[in-house]
């Protein structure tokens, strides 16, 4: 990883303050205008342009933003993934799970929790290659982590920054 991913610094949620996003950090500009009655959130380069209403609140304006995202950002590296292992995927899910990163169900199905896109970018191409190895092994036997080390080299490095921070990767 590069040397700015090796420290994560968590979300400043306020105006000016700025949120991580796929190893970058995003400028927040907030503002509220009386007469929105729903959120809405929009990327113009490196900055997020938050519109609230007066009874919209930033962190689930933020979480929904994310949420949306993280299927843009999943199913390109999933699909890849899936196509370099000769294998394919039944359903595709974001979720907000509190104690997984991610599933793989014997159907295949997948879910991947949108709070990835708060870690670096090798991080959530880590993720997305230790599931789609589920779809060759269920289980994290010695031949599930020898399939997930030829297709990620550095999965050791990318689980041990997940320990490490995974607990930070809130807004």
């Amino acid at each position: 990883m590069r040397e700015s991913e090796a420290d994560f610094a968590p979300a400043r949620l306020r105006d000016g303050g700025d949120v991580p996003y796929l190893g970058d950090r995003l400028g927040l500009s907030v503002r509220v205008e009386p007469a929105r009655t729903r959120a809405h959130v929009s990327r113009r380069g490196e900055e997020l342009i938050v519109k609230l209403g007066p009874k919209t609140g930033l962190r689930d304006a933020l979480e929904a933003w994310y949420r949306r995202r993280a299927r843009i950002e999943v199913a390109p590296r999933l699909d890849a993934a899936v196509a370099r292992a000769g294998r394919s995927y039944d359903t595709l899910q974001i979720r907000g799970q509190r104690t997984r990163w991610a599933s793989c169900s014997t159907s295949g199905a997948m879910s991947f929790n949108w709070r990835l896109l708060l870690a670096p970018a090798e991080i959530l191409d880590y993720v997305v290659e230790h599931e789609v190895a589920h779809l060759d092994v269920q289980d994290h036997s010695s031949r599930f982590w020898r399939l997930l080390a030829s297709r990620c080299p550095a999965w050791r490095e990318h689980e041990a920054w997940l320990r490490r921070h995974g607990h930070a990767l809130r807004l």
